[in-house]
């Protein structure tokens, strides 16, 4: 198993499909090769022999599968719905010290927004989350009588801290 980003590698691919849109018989040239996601269903192994690897390595490479790019949804479905899915995880780790940790949809939303634009995919979420709560999870465990964190799309944004709920009862 192979994988990447071949940074560049549309740019092979696109030369090589707009050679056939020339002539008769040729495939009408289409909006479709402005978009990344099409082109690169194209890929063929000698494009990537163009791209610079080897041969031999080509050569052991017997299928070639492209997979769609992350979209909002796909992040927001990754932030929430794995078994061990980041939101989960901060959940679990705040409830170590009796805290409940609460998301907001639209902080969720905006989380995969910031991934989404920074064009880090899945991987880049667990930065954002960082940055959002990193203040707030040093701090945390020593506040008095926190019963709840609400992190809100401001939050995310960096123009606020997360809600504190506090219960005077809690020891």
């Amino acid at each position: 198993i192979v994988g990447g980003a071949f940074q560049g590698i549309e740019s092979i691919l696109k030369a090589r499909l707009e050679k056939k849109s020339m002539g008769f018989g040729a495939d009408v040239k289409t909006d479709k090769l402005d978009d990344f996601s099409e082109i690169i269903k194209n890929l063929r192994p000698e494009d990537l022999l163009k791209y610079g690897l080897i041969p031999e390595f080509v050569g052991r490479i017997p299928m070639i599968v492209t997979l769609e790019s992350l979209n909002e949804n796909s992040l927001i479905r990754i932030l929430e719905e794995p078994k061990n899915a980041l939101i989960k995880q901060y959940k679990e780790l705040l409830s170590m010290d009796n805290i409940e940790l609460e998301f907001e949809t639209d902080a969720i939303k905006e989380i995969a927004k910031i991934a989404l634009e920074r064009k880090t995919g899945a991987r880049g979420l667990r930065a954002v989350i960082e940055s959002a709560l990193l203040d707030t999870m040093f701090t945390l465990p020593s506040e008095k009588n926190v019963e709840k964190c609400v992190v809100t799309k401001d939050v995310v944004l960096g123009k606020a801290n997360p809600v504190l709920i506090y219960n005077e009862n809690k020891k």
